[in-house]
Parts: C-alpha cells; structure tokens; sequence
C-alpha cells in the first residue's frame, strides 16, 4: 500500500463518500479538509475538482496540497483526512498556502 509519510492513500469512492458524510470539515481560501476521528487508522487523500482548470492545475494543487501535509503530518491525530483544493490555490504563493493549512488544521483541532 502507498503511503505519504506514514499515512495510507485513500483510493476507493466508497472510503471518500464516507469521510465527506460523517467527518467534519474546515474551509479556509484555498482548502478544505474533511477530518474523521479514528484511533489507530491514519489515512490521507487528496482531490482537485473541474473546477480549479485543465489537469495541468489540478495536479500541481495536489502537488502543493501534498507537499504541505508532509510538513504537517508528524503532528497530526490519527484519522481519516481528506485535502480539496479550491481555485484560489492555483495563484496563491507558497506561504499563504502554508498558513492556511496551519489554520485549518489548528481549528479542527487535529494537530497534536
């Protein structure tokens, strides 16, 4: 199985669809995390909707989504964590990105 810095892929519809229905979420300007409390089970996915543009910019969103949750994930609870990109993430710099992430993630209450 893949993992990102100790944490499984989410690959199948099924995984997500549940997350998305009984997780909580946050929005911030350019992500929003749906987070699902599990003891034991460390599990990360990451999506880019039409919406954000051609494959070109949905890639490298979740480029940029993956490469911050690599910063973060050391600190994170153990749970399910799913990352949306929305379309501000496409022209926004590096650190905006990164605060974003750190006020979501502060706000769910899921850094340790």
């Amino acid at each position: 199985m893949i993992s990102i810095s100790g944490f499984n892929i989410l690959k199948l519809h099924k995984e997500f669809q549940y997350i998305y229905n009984k997780g909580k979420n946050q929005h911030s300007t350019n992500v929003v995390v749906f987070y699902l409390p599990q003891d034991g089970i460390r599990k990360v996915g990451f999506t880019a909707t039409k919406k954000i543009g051609n494959a070109v910019k949905r890639n490298r969103a979740k480029r940029r989504m993956r490469a911050l949750f690599r910063e973060f994930s050391a600190n994170l609870q153990d749970g399910s964590y799913i990352f949306v990109a929305k379309a501000a993430i496409v022209t926004a710099d590096y650190q905006n990105i990164q605060n974003d992430f750190k006020k979501i993630l502060s706000r769910s209450k899921t850094l340790a």
